[in-house]
C-alpha cells in the first residue's frame, strides 16, 4: 500500500487536514514566546595589570604579551584581547558559553601565577582579575553639568529626580516600540 494513496483519494479530507495543519502553525507561531533581548551571560573574566611610568609599548611587549600567552592555554578560551595604555594593560577573555566562570576564575588565577616569572621584577603586585558580564554594561551613561548649580546639587537634583523617574519605566526589551517606551517613560 502507497502512503500517499489515502490522500489521492480523499482530495477534500487532504485539503481539510492541509488547512488545519497550516492555521494550527500559524497560531502556534504567534504564541511563540519570543525575548527581543535574549538573557545571554557571556563568561568573561578580565585581567589588569599594572606599572606606573611605563609606556604603551613596554606594557604591551614585557606585560600584556605575557600574560596573553598563559592565558590562551586556558581550555575554553574563545576570545583574548588586550589593550595596553600608560601604566596599564588589560587583557579580556572570552570563554565558551557553556564554561563555568567560577572554574575558569581559578584557571586564570593559576595562569597569573604561572606568568608571573615572566612578566617585569618592576611590577609590584601580581596582575588581577574581574568575572565581567559584557551584556549587563549600561546601554546609556548620562552626564550632566551646569553652569548655575554646584556638584553636590546636582547630585541632589539626579538623586532625588532623574534617578526616580528612571527607576519608574519599564524594561525596554519588554515593550514593543521606542515610541510606546517613550510614551510610557514621559518626563512630565
Amino acid at each position: 500500500m502507497n502512503l500517499s494513496a489515502p490522500f489521492v483519494r480523499r482530495p477534500v479530507g487532504t485539503v481539510l487536514l492541509t488547512l488545519w495543519i497550516a492555521l494550527a502553525g500559524i497560531a502556534a507561531f504567534f504564541n511563540l514566546p519570543v525575548a527581543s533581548l535574549p538573557q545571554v551571560d557571556f563568561p568573561v573574566i578580565s585581567v589588569s595589570a599594572s606599572l606606573p611610568g611605563a609606556s604603551p609599548q613596554t606594557m604591551a611587549s614585557s606585560v600584556a604579551t605575557p600574560l596573553e600567552r598563559r592565558l590562551a592555554t586556558i581550555a575554553g578560551v574563545n576570545e583574548v584581547t588586550s589593550r595596553s595604555s600608560s601604566g596599564s594593560a588589560r587583557v579580556t577573555l572570552q570563554f565558551d558559553l557553556n564554561r563555568n566562570i567560577d572554574a575558569a576564575a581559578r584557571e586564570v588565577q593559576a595562569a597569573i601565577n604561572a606568568s608571573r616569572a615572566d612578566l617585569p621584577s618592576t611590577l609590584r603586585s601580581n596582575p588581577t582579575y574581574r568575572k565581567a558580564n559584557p551584556s549587563a554594561a549600561p546601554v546609556i551613561i548620562p552626564a550632566l553639568t551646569s553652569d548655575t548649580r554646584t556638584p553636590g546639587q546636582i547630585y541632589d537634583a539626579v538623586s532625588n529626580i532623574v534617578q526616580q523617574k528612571i527607576a519608574r519605566c519599564p524594561a525596554s526589551a519588554t515593550s514593543n516600540s521606542a515610541a510606546a517606551r517613550s510614551r510610557r517613560c514621559a518626563w512630565s
